[in-house]
């Protein structure tokens, strides 16, 4: 807990990877400062959480384009061991309901469609607008679109898609230790007050205040890095009203995608580190890792409006459907040997809201807007900046060294 300083030079509003970057920068420079934060930890949408002696990752996971992700390099030099073992996706563990011919055809289903998208794109920039009529594997396209961006394709902006793939390196690393951890531990030493969500900033002054439930604050300039949800609903409020963000975040919703963990008894018969889709021919489905770093569990994944529906049934609505879909696979007997262990529900999360960004057909350029600062003293950062990271928690680093860069700048040092 930080001591509450009523009147830094920059307050930096949100501690998650966006937040915390920003802070690390501006404590590189000696300036005062102070980080709020709503909720009582470090981290946002980046959660380590341990579970029977396990470090499970709540929220991201993977080290996306590893090989230039700047936190593969904090890793490194903290001493923390990377895994470089590729993922195992695209793969379903011994063919099963997924033979080898159908999983070469779904994948070429999804080649197709990516060239639609570079070479004829539909005047719409709708996703969905590229499938092909009636496609034999547009189920497994829309499932497999939740999975990347939490939402299917009718809600994603080709262009965005594009911008993210193209700037995509292909490594996809992981921390044994857990993602989240890792982040929250390069915020310790910040100063950071937590249960202090920012719920009005006023731009009026010469300095902004910004009323908490812990008192108001003063600052010269702010660093901007919640969700893109919190900026819709009235969850932050500027005033006077600053309407182009407002439009730009609501061009941009986090999708959703809920992870559930299950302990698996007699883990040993099955390959760590495989995955299976449930049901390939379903938009509505799961995918699971199996044994994630030889541990005995299986790591569910459920995206866009199948994460929608069972986070809305609850956890146990959701153990069952995954123990439905796998026993299919592997048999009755199957279910019997999972058990849940802990599960995400970031649609309701107070303070996300939801998963990550992806641009509303149409919208990709709200991604510049969204970013752009306001009178000099107002910063935005979070991976819905970023224009091609988004989505992720390197993307979300980034924009927030850019923007602590500008608030330094904009803020002469005493």
């Amino acid at each position: 807990m930080a001591h509450w300083h009523s009147n830094p030079e920059i307050v930096v509003i949100g501690a998650g990877a966006a937040g915390i970057a920003a802070g690390r920068r501006l404590a590189g420079r000696g300036r005062s400062f102070l980080i709020v934060e709503a909720s009582d930890r470090i981290g946002g949408r980046a959660h380590t959480v341990e579970v029977a002696g396990m470090p499970l990752d709540l929220g991201c996971g993977w080290l996306h384009s590893a090989d230039r992700n700047p936190w593969t390099r904090t890793a490194e030099a903290a001493g923390l061991t990377v895994d470089r073992s590729p993922p195992a996706w695209g793969r379903q563990y011994r063919d099963l309901g997924f033979s080898r011919e159908e999983q070469r055809a779904a994948a070429e289903a999804w080649e197709a469609f990516d060239r639609r998208l570079r070479e004829s794109p539909p005047p719409s920039d709708r996703a969905s607008d590229a499938l092909e009529p009636h496609g034999a594997w547009n189920a497994y396209l829309n499932a497999r679109s939740t999975y990347v961006s939490g939402a299917e394709l009718d809600r994603i902006s080709i262009q965005d898609m594009l911008a993210y793939d193209d700037a995509d390196s292909g490594a996809n690393w992981r921390l044994p230790g857990g993602y989240g951890a890792l982040i929250a531990a390069t915020g310790c030493g910040l100063p950071v007050a937590f249960g202090a969500p920012v719920e009005r900033i006023d731009r009026h002054g010469a300095r902004l205040r910004l009323e908490t439930p812990k008192g108001a604050l003063s600052a010269q300039a702010i660093i901007v890095t919640v969700p893109t949800p919190l900026l819709c609903d009235g969850g932050l409020r500027f005033d006077p009203p600053l309407h182009d963000k407002l439009e730009a975040a609501e061009s941009l919703p986090l999708g959703l995608a809920d992870k559930l963990f299950l302990a698996l008894d007699d883990a040993e018969d099955l390959a760590p580190d495989s995955q299976v889709i449930g049901n390939p021919r379903s938009q509505a489905t799961g995918s699971y890792y199996l044994r994630p770093f030889g541990r005995p569990l299986i790591e569910a994944f459920f995206g866009g409006e199948q994460a929608r529906t069972l986070e809305t049934e609850g956890e146990a609505a959701a153990a069952a459907f995954a123990a439905e879909e796998l026993a299919g696979l592997f048999g009755n007997a199957f279910a019997r040997r999972l058990r849940p262990l802990a599960a995400t529900a970031w649609g309701s999360a107070a303070f996300s809201r939801g998963s990550y960004s992806h641009a509303l057909p149409g919208r990709a350029e709200a991604r510049e807007r969204l970013a752009a600062p306001v009178e000099g003293r107002i910063f935005f950062a979070g991976e819905a900046c970023s224009r091609a990271d988004y989505s992720t928690a390197h993307g979300a680093r980034v924009t927030g060294i850019a923007a602590a860069e500008a608030a330094l700048a904009a803020v002469p040092g005493q």
